[in-house]
């Protein structure tokens, strides 16, 4: 009774044959029987995989870009050091510009943590290659009278020549900032400019400054000769401090009061570093932008892998046809299409990453950056890619899946 009963339960009678259980495809079957119908379509598939490529190089690209900009910010602000204050004057009660007091830089030297300080001052008078030119036509570049121990203290060296010791800065010599250097044409010290109203000879040229651009496009005199030869009235326009490390905060707080003890508001004190941080933010939301540009490529990319599987279904509906025939289920057809569409996006998403890394390897290269690209970006770059093309793989798999044997059979 118990057989019966056992043999009733599987559908069958006592001593029929028993029924072979269902094959199941092992995944490396299924992998194989996937990249099948990408081999037998080579140039459609490199076409559809193209689209993925794109987007995924795109977003690789922006992202090793964008980390390898902020890895050169980075090391700049180290190499250059974040304990530079600056500090200048700011307006009145009455509106109007303050001045600062003409021993300011000498008075911060005195701040305990203070490493060092210098100063300079505009002076009104423009700068010139001959006298001939408009005055008008300067070029945006700006006549500052500096201390001999400037250099020291913003980080600056000497691109070529010599900077303005006691022995030079009391007579008619100037040094170049290196744009305004490159806009006079002068490419070496030893020549002259029409500075103010009368000849100044070049004694050296800067190389840049990031923490101080303002020099780049300036022509430095000494203060004596500023005095001297150009009506400055001695008052700085802008001090420079180095702080100890460990105590930039405090010196900054305590800066403005020491300058103008009467009146700390009327002094404006920055930190240089922090503008290069915050050119860096202004950078990273560049690139995300330029990220978002990559996503919809990727898109574009995924509607065309969901074509690509369409028109293969359409295409293979007698082979979908004879493997159900031959006893395939549905989930191993739906699997089958699914797996081929993965595997498309995956190779479009490897194809990207190494696209979107030579990019950046060749960008960063082309302007002296560290080459960096985040680890994580890399296999989230070819997850990203699966994960969309299993997206557009779902339904050209369930539609080949839903297909009835016979029915593709007939329209085969």
């Amino acid at each position: 009774m118990r057989k019966r009963a056992s043999a009733r339960r599987r559908g069958s009678a006592p001593g029929a044959a028993r029924l072979p259980s269902p094959a199941r495809l092992a995944p490396r079957d299924a992998l194989a029987v996937g990249l099948g119908g990408l081999r037998g379509r080579r140039l459609r598939a490199v076409l559809s995989a193209l689209g993925i490529a794109i987007g995924i190089g795109a977003m690789v690209a922006v992202v090793g870009i964008g980390a390898s900009g902020q890895a050169e910010v980075t090391a700049r602000i180290r190499s250059l050091g974040t304990n530079l204050l600056t500090a200048g004057p700011g307006q009145t009660v009455f509106g109007e510009r303050a001045r600062l007091p003409a021993d300011a830089d000498a008075m911060v030297e005195r701040i305990g943590p203070v490493i060092s300080a210098s100063a300079t001052g505009k002076v009104d008078a423009t700068v010139r290659r001959t006298d001939r030119v408009d005055p008008n036509a300067n070029g945006g570049m700006g006549v500052l009278a500096a201390r001999d121990d400037l250099p020291g203290t913003v980080g600056s060296t000497m691109r070529s020549g010599r900077f303005l010791d006691p022995a030079v800065g009391a007579f008619p010599t100037v040094v170049l900032g290196s744009t305004s250097a490159e806009r006079l044409g002068m490419d070496s010290p030893g020549g002259r400019v029409w500075l103010g109203e009368q000849w100044f000879t070049v004694v050296g040229i800067l190389a840049p400054v990031p923490l101080a651009p303002e020099l780049d496009v300036s022509a430095l005199v000494g203060w004596q000769a500023a005095r001297a030869h150009l009506s400055f009235d001695g008052a700085p326009t802008t001090v420079y401090t180095r702080a100890r490390d460990a105590r930039v905060e405090q010196v900054r707080a305590v800066l403005a009061a020491t300058i103008a003890p009467a009146s700390p508001n009327e002094v404006r004190v920055s930190r240089p570093s922090d503008a290069l941080a915050a050119q860096s933010a202004a950078e990273d939301t560049l690139s995300s932008l330029l990220l978002g540009l990559g996503a919809v490529a990727l898109l574009v990319g995924g509607v065309g892998v969901a074509n690509t599987m369409v028109v293969a279904v359409l295409e293979r509906r007698r082979e979908i046809g004879l493997r159900r025939a031959l006893g395939a289920h549905r989930g191993q057809i739906r699997n089958q299409f699914l797996i081929e569409a993965v595997c498309l996006s995956g190779l479009g998403g490897f194809a990207g990453v190494l696209l979107g890394a030579l990019t950046t390897f060749g960008y960063a290269g082309s302007r002296g950056w560290p080459w960096t690209m985040p680890p994580g970006a890399l296999g989230a770059a070819v997850c990203a890619a699966a994960v969309v093309g299993a997206m557009a793989g779902w339904y050209p798999a369930s539609r080949a899946a839903r297909l009835p044997p016979t029915e593709a059979l007939a329209s085969a």
